[in-house]
């Protein structure tokens, strides 16, 4: 009588069983008892039981449970005594674990066996269920019958708190012979007959001669794409070898690699994962003097060695090493993929060639037509982990991940170049460097560039009519644009505004803030900056030139009329006039260092309609550009110059400006916006 915490043992079976497991297990046990019974003629038979109720679609209905039958050796004394005794090592030569049977009450609520065996010169009969509890076998009975053969019936009902996934018993077939290959195909002479059928003994399906249907072949070994490889353990070197076999009609299954254990199937994982072009199946022509056709298929990948063997779980849907780096075992179940992928890409390696091809095509045409900042980054990228069917996004995330890799790569090789002390090393590493960064200040510069003109394309549009309602786009829009509303230099950095559209001097400033009042005054100007040119970036001293903008909503034009209070020209004025007085502060409460000599340079941007332009020339006594979509003027009491710029000029210069650079970079046809906005 055995006394284990059954629910307990159940509690605790890790993960990777599934419902088929048991199915599994009592197969192969069965394969085992006829192997010790020397039987030349063994048979097994896997009977599906299904709900006697008949579904009102007229489907198949549901299976709760298996019957599993052999004609082995029984349940003798010895066999009933390893049946009732946990971790037994009975069948350890055979890689038995003495725990699978536990994986049947994992999955179903009832387990009955019945078993004949031969003991001196009788058979005998042995039933008994599986416990719950504490014994293992309960309700056991044992009788003398008159008969001459021995074998075993399992049945497995009541599946707790799962549906069984198939119905049909072809594609259970074809589970179960993808499971238990490796039998199939080592030593199958001697492999007894395993059948599956319904309970009426319809539907009868031979495993063995499963993979021949009517003489298409459904699974096919290819023998010279497999080997064997090894791998250094931290004890010795450890030996595997690896089968490929074609599974043809696979409906949604990807191709895998599968480790083995004791001829078990124990893992199976997605070759896309070492090799993303196997994401798909793959497709072979075939013809015969009656018709031609194409059949779909995918690779799988048995991997078999002692280490497996060695080192399988109790449950067998795991091993005992780590699924990645190993430090202890020294070999990991992710090398051991890694490695047998390579034997599947054998098999089809034209096709994956092919793919891999049609990937980089797809990627070179991402960057050709949406992201040409990448295009050096492209010359020495690493795309073999690149998902086969990549969507923009994770192209984009990919090349950003490289680029970020060689920016790390370079600092590093920065730092070993400023800690060599021999002159010649540094001569040579530098130059190698210097390539280096310069490679990778094209990709940011190009990618800037694009930038700029996607903020040109915008703006633009949002300086057309709208054919919806017929009006412009308001003031707001275009504000932004060039410079968001309610921020400042605090709070929006270089990279975040558009000054360059105006001027390109703009994007070097100190302080701006925009569409807020400047401390120690409720007046507001839509722009404010001080700064020193381009090279003197400054800090807050007299020298530095202050910039005042007033934005006002294209078309419009009424500021124009003797009665307005929006004066945009006024207005700027009168805040030079302010901040020369001490009126106003920076936000961190400093004053604004003002002397007789610093410059002031005022920018009205409007809509030049006909009346404006009469009122800058005529009242304002403004002096038109060569062009006339702008006007000039200056104050030299305040020393303060004053343009007044149309929205069509900001645009028209700005295309100016940046249009040789489109041009050279290649992205005058640039029509999709980077998906990211750094431009750093």
């Amino acid at each position: 009588m055995s006394n284990v915490n059954i629910r307990r043992a159940i509690e605790n079976i890790r993960s990777g069983t599934s419902i088929y497991t048991p199915i599994i297990e009592s197969i192969v046990n069965a394969i085992q008892a006829i192997e010790a019974n020397q039987s030349k003629k063994g048979l097994i038979e896997v009977i599906a039981i299904r709900e006697k109720q008949i579904s009102l679609d007229s489907s198949l209905p549901e299976i709760t449970g298996f019957i599993i039958t052999d004609n082995g050796i029984g349940f003798n004394d010895v066999n009933r005594e390893s049946f009732d005794t946990l971790y037994s090592a009975h069948k350890i030569s055979e890689g038995g674990k003495g725990f699978g049977r536990l994986t049947y009450l994992k999955y179903f609520d009832e387990v009955l066996i019945e078993s004949t065996f031969l003991n001196g010169n009788n058979y005998f009969l042995r039933t008994f269920k599986m416990g719950k509890n504490n014994d293992i076998i309960v309700d056991e009975t044992q009788s003398i019958v008159k008969t001459i053969t021995s074998g075993s019936r399992i049945t497995l009902t009541n599946l707790k708190n799962v549906k069984f996934p198939e119905k049909k018993t072809q594609t259970i077939a074809r589970v179960l012979v993808e499971k238990l290959l490796p039998y199939f195909y080592i030593k199958p002479e001697l492999l007894p007959q395993i059948i599956l059928r319904e309970e009426d003994e319809s539907n009868s399906i031979t495993l063995n001669s499963f993979i021949e249907n009517e003489g298409s072949h459904l699974i096919e070994e290819i023998e010279s794409a497999g080997g064997e490889f090894y791998l250094e353990s931290t004890l010795q070197p450890e030996l595997f070898t690896a089968r490929v076999f074609k599974l043809y009609s696979p409906k949604t299954q990807t191709s895998k690699v599968s480790l083995v254990a004791h001829r078990r199937e124990v893992t199976s994982v997605s070759l896309h994962k070492y090799i993303p072009e196997f994401i798909d199946e793959f497709y072979e022509k075939t013809s015969n003097e009656l018709e031609a056709k194409d059949r779909n298929f995918v690779i799988k990948i048995y991997v078999f060695g002692k280490y497996l063997d060695d080192n399988v779980s109790l449950e067998r849907g795991g091993f005992e090493f780590q699924k990645e780096n190993d430090m202890m075992l020294g070999v990991s179940q992710s090398q051991i993929e890694s490695i047998a992928s390579e034997f599947a890409k054998k098999a089809v390696d034209a096709e994956v060639e092919a793919r891999i091809q049609k990937k980089l095509e797809r990627v070179s045409n991402y960057v050709r037509d949406n992201a040409p900042w990448h295009a050096q980054i492209l010359k020495h990228a690493d795309l073999t982990n690149l998902p086969y069917n990549a969507e923009d996004e994770q192209i984009e995330s990919r090349l950003q991940q490289i680029k970020y890799e060689q920016e790390v790569q370079i600092k590093g090789q920065m730092r070993q170049i400023l800690e060599t002390t021999e002159p010649s090393d540094i001569e040579e590493k530098t130059a190698e460097i210097i390539e280096k960064i310069s490679e990778a200040s094209k990709n940011d510069l190009v990618h800037y560039i694009a930038l700029r003109k996607n903020i040109i394309e915008l703006f633009e549009k949002n300086l057309e009519i709208n054919t919806t309602d017929g009006k412009y786009s308001s003031e707001g829009i275009v504000h932004d644009i060039i410079f968001p509303r309610k921020g400042d230099s605090l709070t929006t950095p270089l990279k975040d505004h558009n000054l360059w559209l105006i001027d390109e001097r703009l994007n070097f400033t100190h302080y701006l803030s925009s569409d807020l009042p400047l401390q120690g005054n409720s007046d507001r100007p839509d722009l404010i900056a001080y700064d020193k040119r381009v090279l003197f970036r400054g800090e807050n001293i007299e020298s530095n030139p202050v910039t005042i903008f007033e934005f006002k909503k294209p078309q419009r034009d009424d500021f124009t009329n003797p009665s307005s209070s929006e004066d945009p020209v006024t207005q700027i004025i009168r805040y030079v006039r302010k901040i020369r007085n001490g009126e106003f502060k920076t936000p961190t409460g400093r004053e604004i260092l003002i002397g007789d000599n610093t410059p002031f340079y005022g920018y009205v941007i409007c809509e030049l309609t006909q009346k404006t332009k009469s009122w800058l020339e005529d009242e304002k006594d403004f002096k038109p550009m060569p062009d006339r979509l702008g006007y000039f003027k200056w104050n030299d009491s305040l020393n303060l110059y004053i343009e007044v710029l149309g929205w069509d000029k900001i645009l028209k210069d700005a295309n100016i400006r940046n249009k040789i650079f489109f041009h050279k970079l290649g992205i005058n046809f640039l029509i999709n916006p980077p998906l990211i906005s750094d431009q750093s």
